[in-house]
Parts: C-alpha cells; structure tokens; sequence
C-alpha cells in the first residue's frame, strides 16, 4: 500500500491511498464467503459456491463492491497512522479505481480535517493580575445567615406578601377565555423565579384570599410561548424565622460550641472560597493570554456539523441569530480544546487510570448519578477517549499555569498550590453546558463511509 497526503488548508488534507490487488486479497475472499451464504445455486451447498459461479450469478462488480467497503476503514486507518495525521471526525471517502485484474489495484482519496500545526509560546512570557484573597464581613453575614435558615421555621402572617415570603397559591391560565391550565396549593417563594414571568410583582402586596391578573408567555404545553391571561390566587402566606445567632444555634448546627468557633469556621470557609475563585480567575486569565498569543485555525467544516446538530436538537435551524451565538460558542471551545491538545502533545501528558477515575466521580454529580453508574455509561457510550482527552486537557492547563506568571492586585505572586483540587470547569466545559455538547473533536481512526 502507498499513501500521499495533499494539505488543502490548515485544519484540512487529502489522502490518496493505492492498494494492490494482493493486499486486497483477503477482504475479496471474506466477500466471495459472505455471498456464497445468501445466494442459492443449484447443485451447490451454501457457503461452497465457488468464486467463478458467483461471478457469473452474482457480478464481479458486486465482489469488489462488498469487498472494497470491508477494506476502506483498514486501509484509510493505515495510511493515516502512516501519514502521521492527527484526524478530527471522519472523512469523505471517494474511491477513483477498482482493480479488475492482477495488474489494477485499488486507488481511493480520502479529505479530512486533522488538528492544525500550533506553534506554544514559552509559558513565561505569560503574566496575569486577578484580585486580591479578601473577607468581609458581610462575607460571613452571608454564609451564617444561609445556615440559619437552613434551621429555621415557617410561620404564618396576616399581612401583605413581601418578597421572600413562602405562599400556597393557586393559578389559572387562559387564552382568549379559554382555560389552557390550572393548579392549586402551590408552594412557591417569592423571589424564586420558578414561576411564570410576573407572578412575583402580581403577588406582592396580595393578602390571603386576594387575586390578581396579569399577561405572561406560558412557558410549556403546545401553546407556549403564547401570551396568556393568568390569575394567581393567595391561600396562604408565611415568613421564614431564623433562629438567634448564639450559643445554642453554634450546638446545634454545627460541631462547636461556640458563636466565636462558629463564626471563625465561616470565616476560613469564605476565605477557601476566595482563594477558589481567584485560582478560577488565574486559569481563566491565563488562558486568555494565551488563547491571544497562538493562532488557531479551527475546521469550518466540523464546527458547521456541530452548530447544525445543536440547532436542529432545538428545532431552531431558522433562528439566525441563534444560530451566529452558537458558532461563536463552537469555535471558542473547539479553538481552546486545539490549543490544550496542542499543550498536552507538547508536554507528553499522561493520563493515568486513578486520574481518569477520579474525574469520572467529580463528573457523576453534575450528571445526577452515581459515579459506577455513569462510568458504566460512559464505557457503553463508547466515550472513555473523550474522558480521557478532557484530563489530559486540564493536566495541560496546569502545566501552563505553573510556568506562567500570577500576581495579584497588591503584587503579590499567587501560589495555587492551596487550591489543589482546582476549578470545577476549565473552558471548554463551560463553553459546553453553556450550549449543550462540546464539538466532538475526538481523533478517529473510523472510515464511517462506503463506496
């Protein structure tokens, strides 16, 4: 077998691949095999039609057919590895020449996009400022009042609903006089947001047992989005009441005895979360930088592929505006993912079982499973490689961050050695729950064609 690769464009390549009729050999033998099992000749057995009486049944052309659609993938997946190309998705396969004797071969062309060529910057030269580690009080205000209500109790009240309040309501929505949905004793927070649009500003200032009307888009049924007249009544109305900050609550919500104890863990607890949100903050500059010192070409055609099958998953193809915030979105994160990948070939990053699987618990949560049954699912899925792919990524993205240059507000060097678990998400996974599914830019060994 002989290859050549043609560069058409930065992320794109044309590979031409010829194979002798020899090599071809014995996926024409497994052809011959297959048929001779579907095709009844008299005075034959099933499976021992001899190749001729095929040819003459059946069409030597439908033998190489069969048998070049066997060898495809084998053959494209060689000439790759042989190529060395980094392949992105799957090919378009045409196949310009079928052997018909000894002396043919097999001759096909295969374009593909592959990773571009990124030349990396010295980590070095990369120098970020992110804010300063500080507590406020109010910080802790924040995090002791959160714990308080956790422990407090609902009480009723005979006044005007205020925001915050916890109400049992009922709410009736029509169109045109026609009733389209109704519902009763709902429990809801004012405040929430998890009703339709207008319900807090009409229950506020509503007694018990008062009503108000107001216009809203229903948010689901076959008419949403349509505007529709809605009625919420007020049953009820109660208030939260905390319990006093003192001694007692310390015992009871917690493992101290104190208010002081209590307040200093909510202290350092804030203060974690400080040092958390600048070393997101560190990755998040740095990768910028970064992102703004390295040209990366992205395939235009996987990108298309990507946007379509998100914005048809909406059933939104027509929304053109949507459809300019997606491709922003998809380049973003197909750019990033490049540009990491690039980081981890570099860098000859490894991934090891433990790391995978300890990725694979921190991920299940998020997913709302247990981390068996998600990694289950993930091996089922066939997306262990993209697992994979993704620790690398992050394994990368550390390995820049420690030879880049992080300073905070006052000058100080920023050691992100304390936040050792590290961010949640890198940017590739917000760019993903931010639209759905990353772009799946996997290297594939996969033909995925037929002649």
């Amino acid at each position: 077998m002989k290859s050549a690769v043609e560069t058409l464009t930065p992320t794109r390549v044309k590979l031409t691949v010829e194979v002798p009729l020899a090599e071809l050999k014995p996926s024409l033998d497994k052809a011959y095999r297959e048929i001779g099992q579907q095709v009844t000749v008299p005075g034959f057995r099933k499976g021992k039609v001899p190749p001729r009486i095929i040819d003459q049944r059946v069409g030597r052309a439908a033998v190489l057919q069969e048998a070049v659609n066997d060898a495809l993938p084998q053959f494209y997946s060689q000439a790759a590895q042989e190529q060395e190309l980094r392949v992105l998705g799957q090919p378009t396969v045409d196949v310009t020449e079928v052997p018909v004797d000894d002396d043919s071969q097999l001759v096909f062309t295969a374009e593909v996009d592959v990773r571009p060529a990124i030349d990396l910057p010295d980590y070095a030269s990369i120098e970020v400022s992110v804010d300063d580690v500080e507590v406020s009080e109010e910080d802790v205000t924040t995090r002791l009042d959160a714990l308080r209500a956790r422990f407090g109790t609902l009480s009723g009240v005979d006044r005007a609903v205020q925001d915050g309040d916890f109400l049992s309501i009922d709410i009736r929505a029509e169109i045109d006089g026609t009733e389209i949905d109704t519902a009763e004793g709902i429990s809801y927070q004012v405040g929430a947001g998890t009703m339709l649009d207008g319900t807090d500003e009409a229950v506020t200032g509503l007694s018990a047992g008062e009503s108000a009307t107001f216009t809203a888009p229903l948010a689901g049924g076959d008419q949403a989005g349509q505007d529709a007249q809605v009625t919420v009544t007020v049953q009820s109305v109660k208030e939260r009441q905390l319990p006093e900050a003192d001694d007692d609550f310390a015992q009871m919500a917690s493992e101290f005895d104190t208010m002081d104890e209590l307040t200093a863990d909510l202290r350092e607890q804030a203060r974690k979360a400080a040092v958390l949100e600048q070393g997101v903050q560190a990755r998040d500059k740095v990768l910028d930088a970064l992102r703004e010192q390295v040209e990366v070409p992205v395939p235009e055609s996987l990108v298309e592929q990507e946007v379509h099958r998100h914005l048809e998953s909406e059933g939104r193809l027509e929304d053109a505006e949507h459809r300019t915030e997606v491709t922003e979105q998809t380049q973003q994160a197909l750019r990033t993912q490049l540009l990491l990948d690039a980081v981890v070939e570099q860098e000859q990053v490894q991934v090891s079982q433990e790391e995978l699987v300890e990725y694979l618990v921190q991920t299940a949560p998020q997913m709302g499973m247990e981390p068996s049954a998600f990694a289950q699912a993930v091996q089922e899925a066939g997306q262990v490689p993209a697992m994979v792919s993704e620790v690398a990524r992050r394994k990368g993205l550390a390995v820049v961050l420690e030879g880049a240059t992080i300073t905070d507000a006052s000058g100080n060097k920023v050691d992100l050695s304390e936040d050792e678990d590290g961010p949640e998400t890198t940017d590739v996974d917000e760019a993903a729950d931010a639209e759905g599914d990353a772009p799946a830019t996997e290297a594939s060994d996969e033909d995925g064609s037929r002649a």
